[in-house]
């Protein structure tokens, strides 16, 4: 596999995690992940395995009206092979309901993916609050990155 074709196959990947969170879908979100995967959340909440995954966050999706998400990613990057990739991305949510992205939710996603075979794994998904600390102009930069996103009809993602 050439690395444009891996590096194709991972923004997939990710798209279709993030597409399965903004579906609801805990089985398809954790049916992307490898049977060792792991999940870091927003609030630092870790699970591991392809079905702790799905039975953390089928609850959420049942019990909360969850956001959805819209990001763009920033850096797609191999790791010492073709079999392992590392993907970065700025992602906001949509809360239910608006049209506006809610700053606070604002975060860095990494995803770290390999290759099974011929079908690519999560292997790490990491959430964490871009929150950047005294630097609220950071924030609003990030805000509005991502609200063009919004403006330009990208669906959320």
């Amino acid at each position: 596999m050439t690395t444009q074709h891996a590096d194709a196959a991972v923004r997939d990947l990710y798209s279709r995690l993030l597409d399965a969170w903004n579906r609801r879908s805990a089985d398809d979100f954790a049916g992307l992940f490898a049977d060792d995967g792991t999940i870091i959340g927003f609030d630092g909440s870790v699970e591991s395995g392809a079905a702790r995954i799905r039975d953390h966050l089928s609850p959420i999706f049942a019990d909360h009206p969850t956001a959805a998400y819209v990001a763009t990613v920033r850096e797609v990057r191999h790791l010492g092979s073709q079999d392992a990739v590392l993907l970065r991305a700025l992602a906001g949510m949509l809360p239910p309901g608006s049209r506006e992205l809610n700053p606070a939710t604002n975060a860095h996603q990494t995803v770290v993916a390999e290759r099974q075979g011929e079908t690519w794994k999560i292997t790490l998904f990491q959430n964490t609050p871009a929150q950047y600390h005294g630097r609220p102009h950071l924030v609003e930069q990030d805000t509005a990155e991502l609200g063009e996103l919004l403006t330009h009809g990208t669906p959320p993602r």
